[in-house]
C-alpha cells in the first residue's frame, strides 16, 4: 500500500537514512524498532511528510508519492501519533482534534463551535476515552493528551475515501496498562481499513501487536521479521548488537545506603493530590514510588522539584525545614529534577549541548566573571562521550537530537551541576533497551557517590529493579512499603495489590 524505495536523508553531515526500503502493505501493524539514533523518528516524519529525503522514492499503491507537507499526507489518508505530541496546549481537546480543518464547521466565516465539539466526541468514542472535549488540553495528564493525539489522526476517516496509514511514535511511552490495552483493541479494530507503523522501544509490545517488524540500526534497515517468528531477546541483540544482560538493572552493584538521612517528609501533604506522607531518602539510595496515574506520586515528585508547593506537613533537607516555592529554590538546596516532558520542561530545545548541560550551574565553565566557551564545550564533549550522545559535537542544538539523546544530556545537566539530590520522574521515557542499560549504570554510578534519588518509573519492574525500597500509593496516599534490597525484591503482584 505504502513503500519507501532506497531513501537517505542527512542534517549537518549526520547520515539519518542510508537506502532504507520499507513496505507497508493493506491491513497489518507493522512494527518499527531500533536504538535512539537509528533512525526510526526521521522515517516516520518522512512518511508523514515533515520532512523530504534527499534521494530514493515513495509510491502509494504503486504509484508515485511526493510529500510536501503533513496537508499533502492527510489529503492521502496518512496521518501521525507524534512521541512529544503536536497538541496546542491553550486550546480545548476539540479544537486540537480538528486543528487546520475548521472549515467543515464554519460558515460565512462563524464556527460552529456545537458541531466540532460533537464531531471530536464521536472521535473519541472510538478509542473508548471519555473526555470533555472543551476542556483546556493543558489541563489534561500527559496520558490523556497522547489519546487525543490519537483520536485526531482517526478524523482522516472521514475526509479520505481510501485506507489509512497512522503512524503511532512511542503511544504507550506513558500510558497504564489499562490504556494501552484500549489502544491495541482499537488498532486491532481498525486494521480492517487501515494500516499502522508502530513505534517502540517496548519490545514485547510491539511483538504483541505487530504482524511484521523491521530493525533500524545506524540509519539502516538491518532485519525485517514476521512477529511470530523472533522473539524479544532476538530482537534485543539485533538492535544493540549484545544479548540481553541477566543483571539488567545492575542489582549485583546495589549497596546498602549510608546512614544520614538526606530528605525527610512528615505529615506532608498537597490539597487535592496527596496527604499523611511519611518517608525518607538517605544518601546513596533509590526509593521508588509506584502507583498508577492520579495516585498523587507525581505531584510529590513535583513538590521536590518546587513546582508544588506542599499545603500541610513537613520537608526538610538534611535537617532543614523547608518549603521549596519554586524550582530555582529546588535547585539552590541541591536538588535535580529529570521530567518525563523533557521537551517541555528538560531543555531548552533551540539551545546547543553545551549550553543545556551548564544551563542549571555556570561556575565549572566560569573564567574571571566570564563564560569560557571553549571549556563549556570541552566539557560537553566529554559528556556526549561518556554518555554515548548521538551527536555530531557540543554546538549541535538539542532539538536535533533523538529523544533518548536528550534525555542524556537532561542526565548530564543535574551532574554537571554536582546535585546531591535526584528526581528521576520516568526517566528512561522513550530510551530504548540499551540507552536503558547505561542510564541504570548511571543511577549505580549516583548512588555509590552518594547521590540520594527519588525515583518514578514507566515500570514496576524497573522500580524494583533499582529500588533500595518502594512506597506504593493509591489516592493519595502511601497504602504499603517494601524493602527491594538484593536477594529479597518484591513481586509485582505484591505492589499491584496495594495500587489498587
Amino acid at each position: 500500500m505504502l513503500s519507501v524505495q532506497a531513501i537517505s536523508k542527512s542534517f549537518l553531515g549526520v547520515q539519518a537514512l542510508k537506502n532504507v526500503s520499507v513496505d507497508i502493505r493493506e491491513n497489518e501493524v507493522v512494527g518499527l524498532i531500533g536504538e535512539n539514533g537509528a533512525g526510526k523518528s526521521t522515517l516516520m516524519r518522512t512518511l508523514a511528510g515533515t520532512l523530504r529525503p534527499d534521494s530514493g522514492t515513495m509510491t502509494l499503491d504503486g504509484a508515485p508519492l511526493k510529500l510536501r507537507g503533513t496537508r499533502d499526507a492527510a489529503r492521502y489518508g496518512i496521518g501521525m501519533v507524534f512521541q512529544e505530541q503536536s497538541l496546542l496546549l491553550n486550546l480545548s481537546v476539540a479544537e486540537n482534534i480538528y486543528l487546520g480543518q475548521e472549515d467543515r464547521f464554519t460558515r460565512l466565516g462563524v464556527v460552529n463551535w456545537k458541531a466540532m465539539r460533537a464531531a471530536a466526541r464521536r472521535q473519541l468514542d472510538k478509542i473508548g476515552v471519555d473526555i470533555d472535549v472543551a476542556t483546556r488540553t493543558s489541563e489534561l495528564s500527559f496520558a490523556a493528551r497522547q489519546m487525543v493525539e490519537l483520536a485526531k489522526a482517526l478524523t482522516l476517516e472521514e475526509s479520505v475515501s481510501r485506507p489509512l496509514v497512522i503512524l503511532l511514535d512511542e503511544p504507550t511511552s506513558v500510558l497504564t496498562s489499562a490504556d494501552i490495552d484500549v489502544l491495541f483493541g482499537r488498532v486491532t479494530a481498525l486494521k480492517a481499513r487501515a494500516s499502522f507503523v508502530f513505534v517502540s522501544h517496548r519490545l514485547d509490545e510491539v511483538l504483541r501487536i505487530s504482524d511484521r517488524v523491521y530493525t533500524m540500526k545506524d540509519g539502516e534497515v538491518v532485519a525485517e521479521h514476521r512477529a511470530g517468528d523472533v522473539t524479544a531477546p532476538q530482537l534485543h541483540e539485533i538492535m544493540v548488537g549484545r544479548g540481553l544482560h541477566t543483571a539488567y538493572y545492575k542489582e549485583p552493584r546495589q549497596k546498602a545506603p549510608r546512614a544520614d538521612v538526606v530528605i525527610e517528609a512528615k505529615g506532608l501533604g498537597l490539597k487535592g493530590a496527596y496527604r499523611h506522607v511519611d518517608f525518607e531518602i538517605r544518601a546513596g539510595e533509590v526509593v521508588g514510588i509506584a502507583g498508577v496515574v492520579g495516585s498523587g506520586r507525581e505531584e510529590i515528585s513535583r513538590t521536590l522539584g518546587g513546582f508544588l508547593p506542599q499545603t500541610e506537613g513537613t520537608l526538610k533537607i538534611r535537617g532543614e525545614a523547608v518549603r521549596l516555592s519554586s524550582p530555582g529554590d529546588a535547585v539552590g538546596r541541591g536538588i535535580g529534577y529529570i521530567p518525563r516532558e523533557r521537551r517541555i520542561e528538560g531543555l531548552v530545545m533551540f539551545l546547543s549541548i553545551a549550553e543545556n548541560i551548564t544551563l542549571a550551574d555556570l561556575t565549572p565553565v566560569m573564567r574571571r566573571g566570564a563564560i569560557d566557551y571553549g571549556l563549556e564545550r570541552k566539557l560537553a564533549t566529554d559528556w556526549i562521550r561518556r554518555l554515548r550522545i548521538k551527536a555530531p559535537g557540543p554546538d549541535v542544538a538539542c532539538r536535533k537530537l533523538s529523544g533518548g539523546n536528550q534525555q542524556k544530556v537532561v542526565l548530564a545537566r543535574w551532574m554537571t551541576a554536582g546535585s546531591r539530590i535526584l528526581v528521576l520522574d520516568h526517566p528512561t521515557r522513550g530510551l530504548d533497551v540499551g540507552a536503558k542499560e547505561e542510564v541504570y549504570e548511571l543511577v549505580r554510578d549516583l548512588s555509590d557517590d552518594g547521590v540520594a534519588i527519588l525515583l518514578l518509573s514507566d515500570t514496576l519492574e524497573e522500580t524494583i529493579g533499582l529500588s533500595h525500597r518502594v512506597l506504593v500509593m493509591r489516592d493519595g496516599e502511601i497504602t504499603a512499603r517494601f524493602d527491594a534490597s538484593p536477594g529479597s525484591k518484591p513481586d509485582q503482584v505484591d505492589l499491584v495489590r496495594a495500587m489498587v
